[in-house]
């Protein structure tokens, strides 16, 4: 069965992965990103079931204007996926206070804000609807550098546990999504601070070099926009969506790690 989709950052990464695929399986997508002019192509190939809009997550009109367009172009919203986001690097010192709330102004307040636009037009369709938050291996566990990467990832998780507990009378479902290390251009969209001499031998300075290095082995983009299309179909989606090799190890180490600490201090 199709589906009509409302996504954000769909310039490039997941997001534009993820709107390829639905279409070519015959989709309706409404895709939101701050360039509209990037989806052209994309949209002579399927002008039928491919709506573009404007959105900034660091603008509330621009958010409640997109969701009021997809909306009105689309009738309903079956599944929103929030995926735009950005990520910094940098021990919490040598990042400046700009960058800082740039951090929490895109990847927090940002999908916080949209989720707020969307559960009134979910609460009111017929089919309640279904948001996914595209997270991180990082809103689970943490990485030396990217704390305020970590903070926004765990940030969001933790509002989406309370939220969908508030919603669930209306039959709303989330899922938050948790990909590991992906082949996208994260690595080269980072914001990376400049380098303080103290933190040369330490893991922050590490992880900078792996950084440069392309960041490993990575899973496969198509892989985990398949993935998140997959769990859309269930009658009742997983809540949590580790994505990947990595992130499953990494998220089932970390919860053991932090269970074995909480049973250590109460013994």
């Amino acid at each position: 069965m199709t589906k009509n989709w409302f996504i954000t950052g769909t310039s490039s990464g997941i997001g534009r992965i993820l709107t390829e695929q639905l279409l070519a399986s015959g989709n309706k997508v409404f895709a939101t990103l701050r360039q509209t002019e990037q989806l052209l192509e994309l949209k002579e190939r399927y002008p039928k079931q491919l709506h573009v809009g404007y959105l900034e997550l660091t603008d509330t009109e621009s958010i409640y204007n997109a969701v009021a367009a997809a909306l009105a172009e689309m009738g309903r919203i079956d599944v929103a996926v929030s995926n735009a986001g950005l990520g910094v690097f940098g021990a919490v010192e040598e990042l400046d206070d700009h960058v800082i709330s740039k951090q929490i102004e895109v990847n927090l307040l940002g999908s916080i804000r949209l989720i707020k636009a969307l559960i009134p037009v979910m609460r009111q369709q017929p089919e309640r609807g279904h948001i996914i938050q595209v997270s991180s291996e990082g809103g689970q566990i943490a990485y030396p550098g990217f704390s305020l990467y970590h903070a926004s990832k765990w940030g969001i998780e933790g509002f989406i546990e309370s939220t969908a507990q508030d919603v669930r009378p209306f039959n709303i479902r989330f899922t938050i999504a948790e990909p590991g290390p992906t082949g996208t251009n994260f690595g080269s969209s980072l914001l990376i601070a400049p380098a303080l001499d103290v933190y040369q031998d330490t893991p922050v300075n590490d992880l900078r070099k792996f950084i440069d290095e392309g960041f490993g082995e990575l899973d496969n983009v198509y892989d985990v926009a398949q993935a998140i299309i997959d769990c859309a179909v269930h009658a009742q989606p997983p809540f949590r969506l580790p994505i990947g090799k990595v992130a499953i190890q990494h998220v089932q180490d970390g919860l053991q790690k932090r269970l074995d600490a909480v049973r250590s201090a109460i013994q």
